[in-house]
């Protein structure tokens, strides 16, 4: 991917930061991982539990989730976090992610942490809020963790998405932030 100059609209301070501006692109644009394994464990073609070619499956899965390439990371987090698997390797994959250089992988992996454990999720989310670069899948994070810790994060970012349908996620987390008890989990 093509690195961008400071075009005056990066960051927070700005509408939206050019790199979350790709997973907005992403969106509408073809869009498939480098490695052929990662779209058939997407599409369900391959185990991923249940025998020892699944165990081997997920594992690779979960190593596409460090690969060098950010479309292999970025589909493999996305699908790692889609998979009704709960172990401390899959956790430990998505806690791993959330560092990840690319704002799409990081929100993946906080989406995958978010439906597995709203409490783990929500430190990871509060940071991530903080950055200069957002996308998609930590706003459906957030409004999943529905905690109001994420307000103040959230605010940042409302109204400058970039896309209607971000814009919409932006809302939609706040709201379910607003409504929810004043509780920890």
């Amino acid at each position: 991917m093509e690195k961008s100059s400071d075009s005056g609209t990066s960051g927070i301070g700005g509408m939206l930061p050019l790199h979350s501006q790709r997973y907005s692109d992403r969106m509408t644009e073809p869009y498939l991982p480098q490695a052929n394994f990662i779209w058939m464990a997407a599409e369900g073609n391959v185990p991923l539990k249940g025998s020892t070619e699944g165990e081997a499956n997920l594992a690779l899965l979960i190593a596409f989730t460090r690969d060098a390439d950010v479309s292999n990371r970025d589909w493999a987090t996305m699908t790692l976090a889609m998979q009704d698997i709960d172990t401390p390797d899959v956790r430990a994959a998505l806690i791993a992610a959330t560092n990840d250089e690319d704002c799409c992988v990081r929100g993946e992996a906080l989406e995958g942490l978010a439906d597995r454990d709203k409490g783990l999720a929500l430190s990871f989310l509060c940071c991530e809020l903080m950055r200069e670069e957002c996308a998609y899948p930590t706003f459906k994070a957030a409004q999943t963790v529905a905690h109001r810790a994420l307000l103040a994060g959230l605010r940042k970012w409302e109204g400058r998405g970039g896309a209607s349908w971000i814009d919409s996620a932006i809302v939609e987390a706040i709201a379910a932030c607003e409504a929810a008890p004043a509780t920890d989990f």
